[in-house]
């Protein structure tokens, strides 16, 4: 989401509009997304379930188990950058 912020920056300054010209999305769904202008669209991760998860393979190691890849779901928040 800051790297996205950093190009409507670059974006406003050569002139183009967002999103009539340039759609831009960014990821993590940070206070960045809605602080930016306009308010990007952008990729929520579920935080609580990444921690979870982590804590549960990092256990499983220990114990010598073996631990397979985990993908979580993730969600897009439509806003006005896009």
């Amino acid at each position: 989401d800051l790297m996205a912020q950093g190009v409507l920056a670059a974006l406003q300054r050569a002139g183009r509009r967002v999103p009539e010209d340039v759609a831009v999305g960014g990821f993590d769904d940070s206070p960045a997304a809605v602080a930016a202008s306009p308010a990007l669209t952008t990729i929520r991760q579920p935080w609580d379930r990444i921690s979870a998860e982590m804590v549960r393979v990092l256990l499983a190691q220990i114990s010598g188990e073996d631990t397979a890849a985990v993908i979580l779901p993730t969600e897009l928040v439509k806003r006005a950058s896009a």
